[in-house]
């Protein structure tokens, strides 16, 4: 799609539940650093929302190199986490981060439930963020409770979080279960404001030479484009079963990806690997998807989010 032309008139505001964003654009957590990075070649103020890095109870070091590898029309990685924990996020990231006019949602994660209360608990209290995002699946960390893979323990720690915090919830979920809708499904009765569909897909690499992984935790999590069809068929499925809001992301690179995760269901989107190699591509998007709706006759994201039409139907 060639889409260059921009229009005031286009209403790009979208509602998550009790979160309202600007507009559907938004940085995908473990892709964007703390902001800060980003400042000098992004306008952070369009963005229609910022998710840091995620963040655990204490400072994580992260798994052992290598940590990435290029792969055909991917990255896989296995960072593990690596992040300086609350107290420092708080004290050093959290400031400038809150100062910014885009929305912040902050991705936590945990080994137990009890860690998820602690860190939105703690946030909440700060004050100056607009939402958490649950990291209940991330593929290459291995310990505790595995909760983005069992629809009672999902369902169980999002409530938990929404008793303990009056912050908007999503709850980011993992393509690596039999049924996503499942999760989801979970998800949405334990509370959840939406769905972020999806982290990544687990993944390997292997020099044969040497006949060892690659990746110094053997195994780690893909992304970009290589993913892109997986993380649109979990949207549709789960838009088709599940009546709370749904965030797409994998492999988002152009404007054609951002209105295929909207027709199929998301209400927003997350860019990711692609602000590696493209680190203005939130910028170009936001520029030309006016025109994208005035082009198919529409004034708002609300009118367009899934319609797609089933062949089968």
């Amino acid at each position: 799609m060639t889409v260059t032309e921009t229009s005031a008139d286009s209403n790009l505001q979208v509602q998550l539940g009790r979160l309202t964003l600007p507009n559907p654009i938004l940085v995908a957590s473990g892709t964007f650093g703390y902001a800060r990075e980003m400042e000098k070649i992004v306008d952070l103020s369009r963005l229609g929302g910022i998710v840091p890095k995620t963040i655990t109870t204490e400072m994580r070091v992260g798994n052992s190199p290598h940590r990435t590898v290029e792969t055909s029309s991917g990255l896989l990685n296995s960072i593990g986490l690596d992040n300086d924990g609350i107290d420092a996020f708080i004290t050093h990231h959290l400031p400038y981060l809150s100062q910014q006019p885009a929305p912040l949602i902050v991705s936590i994660a945990g080994s137990s439930a009890e860690d998820y209360i602690s860190l939105a608990s703690r946030l909440a209290e700060h004050g100056g963020v607009d939402a958490l995002e649950l990291n209940i699946s991330c593929p290459n960390v291995a310990h505790g409770v595995d909760f983005g893979s069992n629809p009672a323990l999902c369902e169980q720690v999002i409530k938990s979080v929404r008793d303990n915090c009056d912050l908007p919830v999503l709850a980011k979920l993992t393509p690596n279960v039999t049924s996503v809708v499942e999760i989801a499904e979970g998800a949405a009765k334990g509370g959840a404001d939406a769905v972020c569909l999806t982290n990544t897909l687990l993944g390997m690499a292997i020099d044969w030479k040497k006949r060892r992984p690659i990746l110094g935790n053997d195994m780690g999590g893909l992304s970009g484009p290589a993913i892109k069809p997986v993380s649109l068929r979990c949207v549709f499925q789960v838009a088709a079963a599940v009546d709370i809001p749904i965030v797409g992301i994998g492999g988002i690179a152009n404007l054609d990806d951002v209105m295929q995760f909207l027709v199929a269901g998301a209400s927003a989107v997350q860019i990711g690997t692609a602000n590696y190699y493209a680190p203005t591509i939130t910028m170009k998007l936001l520029d030309q998807l006016p025109g994208a709706l005035n082009e198919i006759g529409a004034s708002s994201i609300s009118e367009i989010v899934g319609t797609v039409k089933s062949n089968k139907s």
